[in-house]
C-alpha cells in the first residue's frame, strides 16, 4: 500500500512513543530492583556493646594483680628486707636473695604472699576497677575531658583502694621480714597485731599510703587515658 507523508510521520512518532514507554518501564523496574537488593543487603544496625559492670571491672583488675604479684613477690621480699635492715642493705640485692634462700629455703622468698594476694585483691582491684565509674561521676568521659579531671578520678580511686588494702599491706610487711624456715601464719600475725595495737595497728602509715596511692594512680590512669587520645 502507498502511505502519504503525513501518515508515515504519524507511524514513526507512534513507534518512538512506544519505545520510550518501554524504556521508562524497564528503567523503573531496574531502579526498584536495585533499591530492594540494597535494602536486603544492608546489615542490620546493632546496638553498642554494654560496658562491663562495676563488679566485672573490679574483678578483672584484682585477678590480673593477684597473678602478677605471685611472680614479683620474691623481688618485693628482697626489697623490703633491704629497706628495713642495715645488714641486708650491705648485702645488696643478690646477697640478700642468696642469704634468704640459704637460711630460709626457696619458700622464704614467698613469705607473706598470701597477704600480698589479699592486698592486691582489695587495693589494686579498687584503684583500677573504680577509675571508670568515678570518671563518669566527675564528668570526665567526653573527648574534651581535661587531664585534671582524669587525674582527680584516678586519685580518688587510689585513695579508696588504699583504705581497703592498708591492713593487708601492714601484714605483708611483717610476714616478709620474719626470719626462720617456718612459714609465718597470717592469721596468727593478725591476732598478735590486734592484741598489741588494736584496730589502729592495721592502719599504721595510712596517711602516707593514701598520699602515695593518690599520686601514683592519678598520674598513671590520667596519663594513660589522656595519651589514648593522641594515638
Amino acid at each position: 500500500p502507498i502511505y502519504s507523508f503525513g501518515t508515515a510521520h504519524q507511524i514513526i512518532l507512534s513507534i518512538r512513543q512506544h519505545n520510550s514507554t518501554i524504556f521508562l518501564s524497564l528503567s523503573t523496574k531496574y531502579k526498584h530492583s536495585t533499591t530492594m537488593n540494597a535494602t536486603q543487603q544492608k546489615p542490620m544496625a546493632t546496638s553498642a556493646a554494654a560496658p562491663p559492670s562495676l563488679l566485672t571491672q573490679v574483678g578483672m583488675a584484682g585477678s590480673a594483680a593477684v597473678i602478677t604479684v605471685t611472680f614479683i613477690h620474691p623481688i618485693d621480699v628482697v626489697k623490703t628486707r633491704i629497706q628495713v635492715s642495715t645488714e641486708y642493705g650491705k648485702m645488696g640485692m643478690g646477697g640478700t636473695a642468696a642469704h634468704v634462700v640459704k637460711n630460709e629455703g626457696i619458700s622464704g622468698l614467698w613469705k607473706g604472699v598470701n597477704a600480698a594476694w589479699l592486698r592486691e585483691a582489695s587495693y589494686t582491684s579498687l584503684r583500677l576497677g573504680l577509675y571508670e565509674p568515678i570518671k563518669v561521676a566527675f564528668g570526665a568521659t567526653g573527648s574534651d575531658a581535661t587531664f585534671a579531671k582524669k587525674f582527680l578520678a584516678g586519685s580518688a580511686a587510689g585513695a579508696l583502694g588504699s583504705l581497703a588494702g592498708n591492713p593487708f599491706d601492714v601484714l605483708k610487711t611483717k610476714l616478709m621480714t620474719s626470719g626462720g624456715k617456718e612459714m609465718p601464719s597470717m592469721m596468727k600475725t593478725a591476732m598478735e597485731l590486734y592484741g598489741n595495737q588494736g584496730v589502729q595497728g592495721f592502719y599504721r602509715g595510712i596517711d602516707s599510703n593514701i598520699a602515695r596511692a593518690m599520686v601514683l594512680n592519678g598520674t598513671k590512669m590520667g596519663v594513660y587515658d589522656q595519651s589514648k587520645g593522641y594515638v
